[in-house]
């Protein structure tokens, strides 16, 4: 009789034991697929400009230099006109205002030069079909907590820091 309630006691720690497992995988496979439908909507963060898009770029592009940063190029860039010189019309409108400072790209480029494909920071402003002026951008902490190390650092601290002060008060809250 002892023998049989080994028996019935080992089956029950291996059921309950593959119960866990099991659950435990399809736990984590449905934490990944909401990971995977939620992340992009995460990685870019849009918000509707107080301002006309011309007015919005050159107050974001004044706002960058006072604090220290560059604007690639010295000035956005027209995707309007730039598809336009290939032959594609394009409405509405698009500017991509491309900023980087200095010290904080030298500082991620001399510890991660592969996060250089993300260089400089892109900051878009368009116009919707309606005529709505918005900004969309990369969400700076949640990439910079992404990578780790000295590009959390950098992202997490300054970058994001000045890209808030960058956008204060052209945005609508």
């Amino acid at each position: 009789m002892a023998e049989n309630e080994n028996q019935v006691k080992t089956k029950l720690s291996r059921g309950v034991w593959f119960a866990g497992a099991g659950g435990f995988a399809v736990g984590l496979m449905i934490a990944m697929v909401g990971v995977y439908f939620i992340m992009p909507s995460m990685m870019i963060v849009t918000a509707e400009s107080n301002y006309p898009l011309e007015e919005t770029v050159t107050r974001i592009e004044n706002r960058a230099n006072e604090l220290g940063w560059v604007v690639s190029g010295g000035h956005a860039v027209d995707m309007n006109k730039s598809l336009g010189s290939h032959g594609v019309d394009f409405e509405p409108a698009v500017r991509l205002v491309k900023i980087c400072h200095p010290d904080s790209a030298k500082s991620i480029l001399t510890t991660d030069r592969h996060i250089s494909c993300l260089m400089p920071c892109t900051l878009s402003v368009w116009q919707s079909d309606e005529g709505t002026v918005y900004l969309s951008k990369m969400n700076i902490p949640l990439m910079a907590k992404m990578f780790g190390g000295n590009v959390a650092k950098v992202m997490g601290g300054k970058v994001s820091s000045d890209e808030a002060k960058i956008l204060e008060g052209i945005l609508r809250h």
